[in-house]
């Protein structure tokens, strides 16, 4: 029987077998190697680290692992099973473990709209996080994508990084209270349905309306709802947040027994940094549960 196994190998699951492996516990690591910011140029915001390329990012941490004993593997989670002290852990190849904790670090899956153009330009010119991407397009044409109160919020914060920012609502109403406090601020609004994104190789060019306009546009970021990468989690019977995430408590533990959640999965602060700081947080605490139950 293994100590942990952690489903989910980006930032946050890689910081926490880090630290669980100097704590000389056995880890094994799940990772199928299809992180949230695959698409992305360069992640931003960690310090030392900041510009370099998010598959490089992880390359890094996957060589410190094996001189603590870590254990990585290319395989998924189909399920798990809890026992009294542990779980079984079905993996996608068949195979089956014994962990006695279970850490989930799967993150989530932007809800990328089915609009022409939205794939080829994300993470290039299509972004979900201005504190991510925003000084890359700084004082640039920027446009904001989405619905209701969400959206309002997303525009009024994007104008820390330009004056030029749009409101687009993609056909659906936007309330008056809202509509003039973005006016108030700069902001103008786009209401007609978009046909497409026109760009070169996901170099956005402009937002081609159906009523045959066009906006010329720089970047766009959206904001459209995201959902677990993983659903091991819901299965198992963690409770979720109004926001769709799993709801953990300040050491990333959740309502299930030897379950803990790290990440964009988890807290609502979705940034790399954060999600590698909550894999350590959650690590110590699953060491000290270990210790708990060694030690007399």
């Amino acid at each position: 029987m293994i100590d942990v196994l952690i489903v989910g190998g980006g930032p946050a699951g890689l910081s926490a077998a880090l630290m669980l492996g100097r704590c000389r516990r056995s880890v094994l690591v799940c990772d199928l190697r299809q992180p949230r910011n695959r698409r992305s140029l360069a992640l931003h915001g960690y310090l030392t680290r900041d510009g370099i390329a998010p598959a490089e990012f992880n390359e890094l941490g996957r060589r410190e692992l094996p001189a603590y004993g870590v254990e990585m593997r290319t395989v998924g989670v189909t399920g798990a099973r809890p026992r009294k002290d542990h779980y079984r852990v079905a993996l996608a190849d068949g195979s089956e473990e014994r962990a006695r904790f279970l850490l989930i670090a799967t993150g989530v899956v932007d809800s990328v709209p089915a609009i022409a153009g939205f794939e080829e330009c994300y993470g290039r010119t299509l972004f979900h996080c201005p504190y991510c991407d925003g000084w890359e397009v700084r004082d640039q044409r920027l446009a904001a994508f989405g619905q209701g109160q969400h959206l309002a919020g997303l525009a009024l914060g994007l104008k820390t990084w330009s004056r030029d920012v749009v409101a687009c609502t993609n056909g659906t109403r936007l309330e008056p209270r809202l509509r003039k406090r973005l006016a108030a601020n700069g902001v103008t609004v786009r209401t007609e349905r978009i046909a497409r994104l026109e760009h070169d190789n996901g170099a956005l060019n402009g937002i081609a309306f159906a009523g045959g306009s066009t906006l010329p546009r720089d970047a766009v970021f959206f904001t459209t709802g995201q959902h677990p990468q993983s659903d091991l989690a819901i299965k198992l019977g963690c409770t979720l947040t109004s926001r769709g995430t799993v709801k953990t408590g300040t050491q990333c533990d959740t309502n299930v027994p030897r379950l803990f959640v790290v990440g964009d999965a988890s807290r609502d602060a979705q940034f790399v940094v954060v999600a590698a700081a909550e894999g350590v947080k959650a690590a110590v605490a699953i060491n000290k549960a270990l210790q708990s139950e060694e030690l007399s």
